[in-house]
């Protein structure tokens, strides 16, 4: 099949359902992205309008996300053609269709992120994209640590004000995803409470290999040290992977004190304009899949 027949098919671009949603986390899998045991599960409960994809007769052939935060923010992820239909320009149509289909979702002149391999990033930055920074991949293992007793497992009482900071790091609103993020059954959320106050979050989370810590919000490198030695001993001699952003020269210096490796790295790309937010207390990201 050549990229002209798709037109003479009878090619449908519409929603996921629950278990689209699943065997495209399931492609996911099997590219090696490692994602949570749970995050079809979040991700379609958190964004059921928001996984679009083409299909022919019952058949999924590929899929990605758009997720839109209450038309203040947008980001696309998991862009994935199915491994017999690639090469056709197939994913160059969804992708495309998928950008203009948020746009038209969004507040006029809202902000689009994504994360892009450095091989596919020419072609993102053709389609409006800049590159703000990049995201590096650290893995090392879990082991036991002496953390700070202002750390604790979050509670309810805390539930609002880790909103609030989330919020602020972040730069949007993001209620119903949180709420099923840090609800996660196969994750634990730590908290950091300085006199009453929230300065500082970090989760982790099961995946299908090892363990995944995002997002790492702090207030200062203090903070995130002592959130991430409580997230590391929590998964004692399990594999445990984080991603940083370079824009802070914190996270980096961080993740140094552990020895941690770099096992992959992609550019976070914005348009048509980064969106403002407090990357000095971003040190690690949530996610590559929802940002």
């Amino acid at each position: 099949m050549d990229r002209f027949e798709f037109q003479q098919k009878n090619l449908d671009f519409k929603k996921l359902n629950f278990e689209n949603v699943v065997e495209l986390f399931d492609w996911a899998k099997e590219e090696g992205w490692n994602p949570g045991v749970n995050d079809a599960f979040i991700a379609y409960n958190s964004f059921p309008n928001d996984f679009i994809g083409y299909f022919i007769a019952d058949e999924m052939i590929a899929a990605g996300s758009i997720v839109n935060y209450a038309g203040e923010f947008g980001f696309m992820g998991l862009f994935i053609v199915k491994k017999e239909y690639r090469s056709q320009g197939l994913g160059n149509l969804l992708w495309h269709q998928r950008k203009s289909l948020l746009i038209s979702k969004l507040k006029s002149g809202a902000s689009i992120g994504m994360d892009g391999v450095l091989s596919m990033q020419p072609f993102y930055s053709k389609g409006g994209f800049e590159r703000l920074f990049t995201d590096e991949r650290h893995e090392l293992v879990g082991e036991q640590f002496t953390y700070s007793q202002q750390v604790e497992l979050l509670d309810k009482k805390y539930v609002n004000r880790l909103h609030q900071f989330d919020e602020m790091c972040f730069g949007f609103k993001r209620t119903r995803f949180l709420n099923y993020w840090v609800g996660n059954s196969a994750a634990k959320t730590f908290v950091f409470v300085n006199e009453n106050s929230l300065v500082g979050y970090a989760v982790i989370r099961q995946a299908i290999e090892g363990y995944k810590i995002g997002p790492l919000f702090a207030e200062n490198k203090m903070v995130a040290k002592e959130l991430f030695k409580a997230c590391l001993t929590e998964v004692d001699g399990e594999k445990v992977s984080i991603d940083i952003p370079t824009i802070n020269d914190l996270a980096r210096e961080l993740l140094d004190e552990f020895n941690s490796e770099v096992v992959f790295e992609c550019g976070r790309m914005y348009y048509p304009k980064a969106p403002k937010f407090s990357f000095h207390k971003v040190f690690g990201i949530t996610s590559l899949e929802f940002g």
